[in-house]
């Protein structure tokens, strides 16, 4: 049984006109010790779709549709007292900035103590010992002296080594992390990368990466999710995603990587931009930006579809759009 399963999840944002659709039938599933990368342009609705999941929409955006069942339990329908015990024990979170995540007028430990003691039962000893470990886990040098230091006393890596211990302070069985490297200097951002993976493998945990850098879902996930305005435009096993891109969304994605073995004086670039969500079009939402767009794509939406080794939303892959083309 999948450790994390989101079906069709729609997220409205009312407005005075009406309500803007944030999220438009997502559906995806995670395994227990399996890195789901989800990736795309900002305005994709990842960090949206991660705040769902954790139960920290935003007002006024809610879940309008859709399931989301953590272990066998429907999770987005429940009260606020129900998720608060839920985050932390049963899914932990990372997010981009630290800072924001640490409260500057407590100690490290302090922090880390007070969430392994509200959500396990151990005593104060018992919660100080295991915020050590974990401190040391996540590779904090003479973490029984740091221990007691303060957010502002750690530097920005560090910073965020603090935060992954406290998301693994009650030993979730979820992790969903939001673009938790973009902040860090590359030589950071490799340890943390291979601190996630280890934990991951070691603990058993399934992960939710989000981030917009392809080079860092090819060095850590398992499957990738590619999103845009609000989708999933295709999913599947990283290689193949990655080496053979099934959707042009994808394809120009990764065309859009430096590629270090060339000298090119310009980058390759997707034209246009993401859509507003109040200006999404017709049909398939990427059909006035993709190069390889034809009548059906700006009549009709097209659902996640076999294609090949992954599954991608687009019609190029439908053997009576195939015989549009070819005709």
């Amino acid at each position: 049984m999948a450790l994390l399963e989101v079906k069709n999840l729609v997220v409205e944002i009312p407005n005075r006109r009406g309500s803007l659709r944030a999220l438009n039938d997502i559906s995806f599933s995670i395994e227990p010790g399996e890195i789901l990368g989800v990736v795309g342009e900002s305005g994709a609705g990842k960090s949206l779709t991660g705040a769902s999941i954790i139960g920290l929409l935003e007002p006024p955006a809610r879940v309008a549709g859709g399931e989301i069942i953590l272990q066998g339990e429907r999770i987005d329908h429940l009260g606020h007292a129900r998720m608060q015990h839920i985050r932390g024990r049963r899914i932990g979170a990372i997010f981009q900035d630290p800072l924001t995540s640490l409260n500057p007028l407590y100690t490290v430990g302090q922090q880390i103590e007070e969430t392994i003691r509200a959500h396990l039962p151990v005593t104060s000893a018992e919660a100080r010992r295991r915020a050590i470990g974990l401190l040391e886990d996540t590779g904090i040098p003479a973490a029984a002296q740091r221990i007691d230091h303060y957010p502002h006393q750690f530097s920005g890596g560090m910073r965020q080594r603090v935060v992954i211990a406290l998301a693994l302070a009650a030993e979730p069985t979820l992790i969903v992390a939001d673009e938790p490297t973009t902040a860090l200097d590359v030589s950071i951002q490799a340890q943390i990368i291979s601190l996630l993976k280890r934990l991951c493998h070691e603990r058993g945990a399934a992960v939710m990466l989000i981030t917009h850098d392809m080079g860092v879902i090819a060095e850590t996930c398992d499957r990738v999710a590619v999103m845009y305005a609000g989708r999933i435009a295709e999913i599947g096993p990283v290689a193949q995603v990655i080496h053979e891109p099934a959707h042009p969304y994808t394809a120009g994605l990764m065309a859009s990587i430096p590629d270090m073995s060339q000298d090119r004086e310009r980058l390759n670039q997707i034209d246009g931009a993401m859509p507003r969500l109040n200006a999404i079009p017709s049909g398939c939402a990427y059909h006035p930006r993709c190069p390889q767009a034809f009548d059906r794509c700006s009549r009709e939406r097209p659902e996640l579809m076999a294609a090949g080794a992954t599954r991608a939303a687009c019609w190029l892959h439908d053997a009576h759009s195939a015989a549009e083309v070819g005709a």
